[in-house]
């Protein structure tokens, strides 16, 4: 049984949960007309990329926002760090749930307790950010009821990620 619970002092070692690789195997494409976001999919090779992995800092998360936990047996399969902002909307910095726990509903448990925390504290909605090649992270946020707001096309310039857009989901409650 997985449990969700906020991160702090006791248990802030599931901040430590290492990134892991994932597949990417296409593209959305997103485009604006008549001020809707319409988007399809383009299948590409399909290859394997890891995020680095972060070195967060509890006072920091804390002083920001906040974090969840997704818990088995004492064990952090899941983590989730949220960050406020001015807009009313609470901020999904990072969502990641263990390769071997993938696919079990922990990623939408980890949104559904964080709704509940954001609703105690004015918050009106969530926002995060996918790049457009991660297939696997759009439909899920598309599935959990996400809404595209914005595509930003210039972030991976200069970088060995240039040609890659960063698509904006929204998620009001």
């Amino acid at each position: 049984m997985v449990n969700i619970e906020k991160i702090i002092n006791e248990n802030q070692k599931a901040l430590k949960l290492p990134n892991e690789k994932f597949e990417l195997y296409g593209k959305l494409i997103v485009t604006r007309s008549n001020n809707l976001w319409n988007y399809h999919e383009i299948s590409t090779e399909t290859e394997t990329m890891v995020f680095p992995d972060e070195n967060y800092q509890l006072d920091i998360i804390n002083q920001n926002g906040f974090a969840l936990g997704a818990f088995e047996n004492n064990e952090c399969v899941g983590l989730a760090i949220f960050e406020n902002n001015w807009n009313k909307y609470l901020y999904l910095s990072d969502l990641k749930v263990a390769s071997s726990h993938r696919r079990k509903n922990i990623a939408s448990m980890l949104l559904d307790a964080a709704i509940s925390e954001a609703k105690t504290k004015e918050i009106y909605g969530l926002y995060t950010i996918a790049q457009d090649n991660n297939l696997s992270a759009n439909h899920f946020y598309l599935r959990y009821g996400f809404e595209i707001g914005g595509l930003n096309t210039k972030d991976y310039s200069f970088t060995n990620q240039e040609g890659k857009y960063d698509i904006y989901y929204y998620l009001d409650f």
